[in-house]
Order: structure tokens, then C-alpha cells, then sequence
């Protein structure tokens, strides 16, 4: 295991029995953010880094009983706590590594990423990865329930213009590992961006 997932292992482990309740009234937020996916019954979904499941509700919502719905997270810590949370009754959790997903090319209609970004070790090529595992045509949102500069000030740090989540950055390199961005909104009470997997 890399000294990345060692890392990111070690930060959600220490932060995952009291996650939800830290961070308490996000539910609207995922479900508005799942909404703007346009998912439909039936669809294949993954949630990407899924933590303790928080969207794993209204992903189950949009796609119905006969759709399917993953949640795959890289620390057991974050999975325990989403069947704690009974969310393991709206998808089956993986615990696996988003730089090599134990799925089929092509085998998912959308994938959902809360937070994600941040934790990738190698944007480009792990972006890249979730795109092996969708269809053409098929849907990537990256999600955070509150946007870049309320995040920031709530980490009492300041956006740098590396920062991967800004338009200007984020664009070519969703461009570069085979997503064109649909849509990009960075607020204060939410950040989503939406691409299509390219044909």
C-alpha cells in the first residue's frame, strides 16, 4: 500500500465513528447533487470513495429496486460505520481502491464522487480508471456539500491556484482522462461538477 493510502486509511479511520454527526445536515445537499445526475430506473451506479454511505439513499431512489447501486471505499473503517447506518440495505459495499476497480469495462451507467478529488493519489490516471468503468455517454459527478472557499475557511486555509477542483483546472484534466465537464458550480453551499464519458 502506498504512503497516500496509508494516509487517507489513517484519516477517515480516526474520523468515522462520528463522521455523520459532524457533518449532520448534508443529507439535502447529496440528494440535490444525485438529482442533477439525471439517473435513471434501471441504471448502474458507483459511489466512488463512498464513506459511510451517505449517498447510497437517493442513488438507490433514482435508479429503483431494479437498478444497481456500489459503494466502494478504501478504509473497512468508513464501510463499518455505513452498515452501522443500515445504508448497506441501499447498495453493496466494496472495499477497494478507485485506482483499480474490481469491475467490468464499461459495466456502470454513472459514477458519484463526494469529496473525492482530494484523495486521489494520481488524479489524472485514477479519473482515467472510473472512466474505464462507464459507459459512453455515461455520467461522473464530483460532489462536495459545501464549495471551495467555505471548505477552505472551514480548514482555515486558503484556495491556491492549484487547487484540482477549480474550473480552470479541473476542465482539461477531466478532458485528459476521457470526461468533457457538463456543467461546474462552486458555491458556498455546494460544489458540483458534472462530465459525460466520452465515446
Amino acid at each position: 500500500m502506498s504512503d497516500n493510502h496509508t494516509h487517507v486509511q489513517e484519516f477517515f479511520t480516526a474520523r468515522a465513528a462520528d463522521w455523520d454527526t459532524r457533518f449532520p445536515d448534508d443529507g439535502p445537499a447529496y440528494a440535490a447533487a444525485v438529482a442533477a445526475m439525471g439517473l435513471s430506473e434501471g441504471d448502474r451506479v458507483l459511489d466512488a470513495g463512498c464513506g459511510t454511505g451517505r449517498a447510497l439513499p437517493p442513488l438507490r431512489a433514482a435508479v429503483g429496486a431494479c437498478g444497481v447501486v456500489i459503494g466502494a471505499d478504501l478504509t473497512p473503517a468508513m464501510l463499518e460505520a455505513a452498515v452501522r447506518a443500515g445504508r448497506d440495505r441501499d447498495g453493496q459495499l466494496l472495499l477497494a481502491d478507485v485506482a483499480g476497480l474490481p469491475l467490468r469495462t464499461t459495466s456502470l451507467d454513472a459514477v458519484f464522487g463526494a469529496g473525492l478529488i482530494a484523495h486521489l493519489p494520481n488524479p489524472a490516471e485514477n479519473l482515467r480508471e472510473l472512466a474505464r468503468v462507464v459507459r459512453p455517454g455515461g455520467i461522473l459527478a464530483l460532489f462536495h456539500p459545501i464549495g471551495r472557499a467555505a471548505l477552505a475557511a472551514r480548514q482555515g486555509r486558503r484556495i491556491t491556484p492549484e487547487d484540482l477542483r477549480a474550473e480552470a483546472n479541473l476542465r482539461p484534466l477531466l478532458a485528459g482522462s476521457g470526461w468533457d465537464m457538463t456543467s461546474y458550480v462552486d458555491e458556498d453551499a455546494r460544489f458540483l461538477a458534472l462530465a459525460v464519458r466520452r465515446g
